[in-house]
């Protein structure tokens, strides 16, 4: 289990030497001095999605910011919506963070310096949740997004101020959820690949759709607030069609395969699978790292437009408020 204390121990910033592949050349200017995230695998600095360097561990290196982690791989929004046994941003995640601002082992931030972050979605609208009919009866993407959205609200009430809202990216575009879809580590099962490719964008989409709508509905009620929406589907999506721009590896630039891809047999095991693995330099040509998460030049490339966007870039964000 990651603890609170072992959460401290990342409070260094991540030192610049690591910054490369794209990264900023010189550590950019904000006005901000720490970073609080919160999400899932995507955003776990410690059980990463790109079994690498975690996103805002390179944001914290671009902007010499002190990085207070409280992500964690596998969780949802909340587990009484779409349940999975880990932990979730409103049970876990926000509590692990109040307790420690009540115990005093996170020492009090300066709201004006402190940025808050949410990447959430992925697992809530994925296999085993509303994509497969797993999440609670009667549970649908207007109860996850609205789960998302109040977390700036929850936020808010223990003293946060500035909120980063990181948007679901086209997961349709993943190996696990893409119509050339195969059975895989994450789902060894029979299903409709195209189906669930087609059914994946319109769960992408509305989700992001309603959380703009909710955020801008939600920002004028927080007085003193400044909410920003970070369009991750619109930076995954260029990824994806303009990958020169963003990958430089030394192998074939691919954004339909991973780093590391395994084929199950239906309902196979790990042990059957065919396998395939990149290594070296190879692996900054790659999108995914493998069918469900983005690879660590992919990472590098979102910590560059947060840090950028803390900055005052609009690039890809939106300031609400």
């Amino acid at each position: 289990m990651f603890s609170l204390a072992s959460s401290l121990l990342l409070l260094l910033p991540l030192p610049l030497t690591l910054a490369v592949n794209l990264g900023p050349t010189k550590p950019i200017r904000t006005r901000f001095k720490n970073l609080v995230t919160f999400g899932d695998s995507y955003t776990d600095v410690v059980i990463t999605g790109d079994c690498g360097v975690s996103w805002p561990t390179y944001a914290a290196g671009y902007a010499n910011l002190k990085l207070f982690p409280f992500a964690r791989a596998g969780g949802t929004c909340s587990n009484n919506l779409t349940f999975r046994p880990f932990p979730s941003v409103m049970e876990t995640q926000v509590p692990n963070f109040v307790g420690g601002t009540k115990n005093r082992s996170i020492p009090r931030l300066n709201p004006a310096e402190t940025l808050y972050t949410l990447w959430i979605g992925t697992n809530d609208v994925g296999a085993s949740a509303l994509l497969s009919g797993d999440g609670k009866p009667g549970v649908s993407v207007v109860d996850t997004t609205a789960c998302a959205v109040n977390w700036v609200k929850v936020m808010y009430e223990h003293g946060a101020r500035n909120f980063l809202f990181q948007n679901m990216i086209p997961l349709e575009l993943t190996p696990i959820y893409s119509a050339a879809g195969y059975p895989n580590r994450y789902w060894a099962f029979e299903r409709n690949a195209t189906e669930w490719s087609v059914f994946m964008t319109e769960l992408t989409k509305s989700g992001n759709a309603l959380s703009k709508l909710m955020l801008q509905d939600l920002a004028p009620r927080l007085p003193g607030a400044h909410i920003g929406l970070f369009d991750s589907h619109g930076l995954f999506t260029d990824m994806h069609a303009h990958p020169a721009r963003y990958l430089n590896g030394t192998a074939p630039l691919n954004v339909t395969g991973s780093i590391s891809a395994c084929v199950f047999q239906i309902q196979g095991t790990l042990d059957t699978a065919a396998c395939t693995t990149a290594t070296g330099t190879d692996v900054d040509s790659f999108l995914w790292f493998d069918e469900l998460h983005p690879s660590e030049q992919a990472d590098r490339m979102v910590a560059k437009a947060v840090v950028e966007a803390m900055a005052g870039s609009r690039k890809w964000t939106m300031w609400l408020s």
